[in-house]
């Protein structure tokens, strides 16, 4: 009888011990059942003292471990089956996928932050699965025409096939009969029309290709038995337009479950949004502005993975630091180096941060290593998209060694075999080089290994600022876009074109984005009156009355419009671009048209890593033959050049402070003390505290050099706002010349830079946006940024596939039509919003005004030199070109600047240096940027 009872005394036991190990383990429990667990392991804990109950506890864990738990209600039988799925596989179940799998199944929309390479498609994808098998527990294996379920829009194309292929395979391990499929740009034709017949399960699209499902008669059909819509790489897309056309689309997405809804802010669908996104300095925002204004907060929920993903990186480092290159050059010069890491890597992605930089660099390899012919690739989004198919499938088969490529392998897809990445040259940001670091050891646990390879020996420096703001945790931010009113015109059109829309509901549709929460009902209502009738100006215009009011209802009932309006759906904006094509037939890829109108027949270039001989244009085609020619020129592409981001350009000047200190911990920071020795010798080193201003002369004209080492655009609007201030206090006109870390402004009269330093207003931020107009011409930039404007918006038509409007007659229409709008409507929203993209975009004017706060409190160092210091001498040349330095005419010409300026010889003991008579000096046949 006492044996009896010890025995149920320690089956009681076992029972308490299993519901706790359930809680260890994470199972969801209701909330009473935990109280109850967590009670017996408190009393479990004092009370287990012998051998007998701690053999229960393994006893207890191993049953756990081997009982379907959903059967005794502690979880769902669809988590069950994931569980299953994970064990076959023999795969851990990471605790953000478990935390992912409980907000998820507990109704929660939120933003997934997890690093590249650590399951987060999983981590989102199952735990819908799940949702589905607990909804259908007896019949998920034979549920089919279920309608669209999920809808998951990714910002690449060429992101969907691996994704769908991934959740296919699932689907299939599981008995779900279920389609996966994409809607892209690439879809065919066949494709899209089955696709208009019967929608899969789970929908793989694109921002654009969502728009132009909200384009189609009866799209509320399309989205009835919608669940969950997921948007990936959500980081990618904040902060853009494209990003806008989200936040949109997702305003009509989430009312479309009840055509009633009145109220938006008391009242919402049951629709789940989810993003995923890398890790950036604005997470909490990027999730506001994902979900919109009108989400309850109590649903709202942020995942983290905190997975300290093991990431090695280092910098390439030239042999002999005082004979690499100042300026002028993509890192050719390392070409040996980075092939040592080829040779010994599996596979390897060298990434450049130009489309121009990989068609050299793969050239420049083939030429020097001809046996890596065959295995290796290069991969950009100018080549045609089957073949840049066949480079990710034969990444994917481990069939190439090394791949040449840009951004366009920047993002989610994942390519195992990949365990080396080398970045050429300053990705410019920390988050950038992150991301592409994460292409290697692309799988939960594996080591993400990066290089770093200078393009010139200040960019060393850089290298060693990555390092560190990678391990200080210093991620670029992404700041959302607001109030993009050719987005919402296109967009109010898109909704006209299919069913139409009344005002009144879609103005509290689109005041609940993040984007427009700020719209007036004034500007709205401008907004309807310009689609309808054209506007104040060009209601005369019968090309821009597009939509008609019937009983309330806007709508487009021309057909013609509506088709045009369809092609046009979109928010990347680009130069018109010329497809290029074997004369044998079979296509190469893209080029834009400013380049191809400058070949003639005859003439030889490089592009898709082939020598090619230009035939002659057809039909916006550019037919082409095989050439054997060894040189030629190289296509370059506009909008390539990133400016140094604010963290990482604040991490730089703290590495510049550390060698002002004579602080050498870094071993970029040893490499370089050759030329920082110099920059002292000839001039200065500037601690975090001062400013340096540098000042010569010479046969060009009167030098002055500023370095606040703020990025490219601020230094472009800082150039032209000192100089402005200048001229008021002598009258000259200025060239100007800047990179990165800072700018020269070049005159041939004697500038006063004494004087204009001991104005207090010199680096003011006082009446700043009256001087900046003053100082640039600020109608000219306001006029570049309304042509994508215009195209957004609607105002000019690019043409019909095969028959587009050439460029030149674009940019003329835009013009003609700002300078209109300049003059007989001068408030009209979208030349505001040229303006204001102007600031905000090309000259970075919130940065800009940081960095004059910074500068007013610093000491300023104004230092005469006798020619150019290491920095700057790469300002002095960045004004030669850009690609265009690596062709051998150029290279001499920076090669003649370094000796004119006597930069060969400054590497000579300081005592030789001065005794030694300057160098004659030759004009430059430079051509920079005119100021003023």
């Amino acid at each position: 009888m006492r044996g009896t009872k010890q025995s149920r005394t320690l089956q009681s036991e076992q029972e308490g011990v299993e519901l706790a190990l359930a809680v260890v383990y994470g199972v969801r429990l209701p909330s009473a059942s935990q109280r109850i667990a967590m009670t017996i392991l408190f009393m479990l804990c004092i009370l287990l003292s012998d051998f007998m109950r701690f053999y229960l506890i393994f006893i207890s864990a191993y049953n756990l471990l081997q009982f379907p738990l959903y059967i005794i209600g502690m979880i769902t039988k669809g988590q069950q089956v994931i569980r299953d799925w994970y064990q076959e596989k023999n795969w851990e179940q990471f605790a953000f996928q478990r935390e992912m799998e409980s907000a998820y199944l507990d109704g929660f929309s939120g933003l997934l932050n997890a690093p590249t390479g650590s399951g987060k498609t999983f981590a989102l994808f199952l735990p819908f699965l799940a949702d589905f098998i607990n909804k259908h527990p007896d019949s998920y294996t034979s549920q089919t025409n279920n309608g669209l379920l999920m809808l998951w829009i990714t910002p690449l194309r060429a992101l969907t096939n691996d994704i769908k292929k991934a959740m296919q395979e699932v689907c299939d391990e599981l008995e779900l009969p279920w389609r996966i499929m994409t809607r892209t740009g690439d879809t065919s034709a066949a494709d899209k029309a089955s696709l208009k017949r019967k929608l899969p399960e789970v929908l793989l699209t694109t921002p654009e290709s969502l728009h132009l499902m909200l384009a189609q008669k009866e799209y509320p059909k399309l989205f009835s038995s919608l669940q969950v819509v997921v948007i990936d790489e959500w980081h990618e897309l904040l902060g853009t337009k494209r990003g806008v056309q989200v936040e949109l689309g997702l305003s009509k997405l989430k009312v479309l479950g009840d055509e009633k809804i009145s109220n938006l802010t008391s009242q919402i669908s049951n629709l789940k949004i989810w993003g995923i996104s890398a890790t950036i300095g604005n997470l909490e925002q990027a999730a506001e502005v994902l979900l919109g204004n009108d989400f309850p907060p109590d649903k709202v929920k942020m995942v983290r993975a905190n997975l300290n993903k093991k990431l090695l990186i280092k910098s390439i480092i030239p042999d002999n630091i005082e004979n690499y290159s100042w300026a002028g050059h993509i890192g050719l010069k390392l070409l040996p180096q980075v092939m040592e890491i080829v040779a010994r890597s599996k596979t390897t992605l060298i990434f450049t941060n130009t489309r121009s930089q990989s068609e050299i660099w793969y050239h420049a390899i083939l030429d020097n290593y001809p046996e890596y012919a065959g295995i290796m690739a290069m991969h950009h989004g100018s080549l045609d998209n089957e073949l840049r198919n066949w480079v990710e499938q034969a990444l994917h088969a481990e069939a190439l060694k090394v791949v040449v490529c840009t951004s366009s392998l920047d993002l989610g897809v994942d390519f195992r075999p990949v365990d080396t990445v080398v970045q050429v040259g300053s990705p410019k940001g920390v988050a950038r080089f992150m991301q592409r670091a994460g292409r290697s050891g692309h799988a939960p646990g594996e080591v993400s290994r990066a290089y770093f390879v200078p393009t010139h020996s200040l960019e060393l420096l850089e290298g060693a600022a990555l390092k560190q703001g990678i391990k200080a945790g210093i991620f670029e931010s992404r700041d959302p876009m607001l109030l993009t009113m050719d987005v919402l015109i296109q967009y109010m059109v898109t909704l006209a074109v299919s069913d139409g829309f009344r005002a009144d509901e879609l103005f509290k549709e689109v005041k609940s984005t993040y984007a427009f929460a700020d719209l007036t009902r004034n500007e709205f209502n401008e907004l309807l009156d310009f689609i309808t009738s054209g506007g104040k100006t060009l209601a005369q215009y019968d090309e821009f009355l597009k939509v008609e009011v019937e009983n309330g209802l806007f709508k487009v009932n021309n057909r013609r419009v509506a088709m045009r309006h369809r092609l046009s759906i979109g928010t990347i904006t680009s130069e018109l671009s010329i497809r290029v094509k074997w004369l044998s037939g079979g296509s190469l890829g893209t080029i834009e048209e400013s380049f191809i109108s400058k070949l003639k027949p005859g003439n030889t270039f490089w592009f898709a890593g082939r020598s090619l001989e230009f035939v002659r244009i057809k039909e916006m085609s550019a037919y082409v033959k095989k050439s054997n020619a060894k040189k030629g020129m190289i296509p370059s592409w506009n909008g390539g050049r990133m400016p140094l981001s604010s963290q990482l350009s604040a991490v730089f000047r703290d590495k510049l402070d550390e060698v002002a200190h004579g602080i050498e911990k870094d071993e970029e920071v040893i490499a370089l003390k050759p030329l920082f020795d110099l920059q002292a010798q000839l001039s200065h080193l500037p601690q975090s505290h001062e400013f340096l201003i540098e000042s010569f002369k010479s046969r060009e004209g009167h030098h002055l050099l500023f370095y606040p080492f703020e990025g490219r655009l601020v230094h472009e609007g800082m150039a032209s706002l000192l100089a402005y201030r200048i001229s008021k206090i002598k009258p000259a006109s200025f060239s100007i010349a800047m990179n990165d870390y800072g700018f020269e402004l070049l005159t041939d009269e004697e500038i006063p830079i004494e004087q204009a330093l001991e104005d207090a207003s010199f680096f003011s931020i006082d009446n700043l946006l009256d001087d900046i107009q003053h100082s640039l011409n600020a109608n000219e930039m306001a006029r570049r940024r309304f042509r994508d404007i215009a195209h957004i918006g609607g105002l000019v038509f690019t043409g019909y596939p095969g028959q587009q409007v050439k460029n030149k007659h674009l940019q003329a229409s835009t013009s003609l039509l700002f300078d209109v709008f300049s003059e007989y409507e001068p408030d009209n929203l979208l030349v505001r919003q040229a303006y204001n993209e102007a600031l905000a975009f090309q000259l970075e004017e919130f940065r800009l005004r940081m960095a004059l706060q910074r500068i007013i409190k610093q000491n300023i160092i104004l230092k005469t030199i006798e020619r150019p210091t290491p920095f700057a001498f790469p300002i002095m040349v960045d004004s030669l070109g850009r690609e265009k330095l690596i062709t051998e005419t150029l290279e001499e010409r920076i090669a003649k600047m370094a000796r004119q300026y006597g930069a060969d010889e400054v590497w000579e003991k300081s005592e030789e240096s001065e005794s030694r008579k300057s160098p004659k000096v030759r004009k430059l046949g430079v051509t920079r940027k005119r100021g003023f």
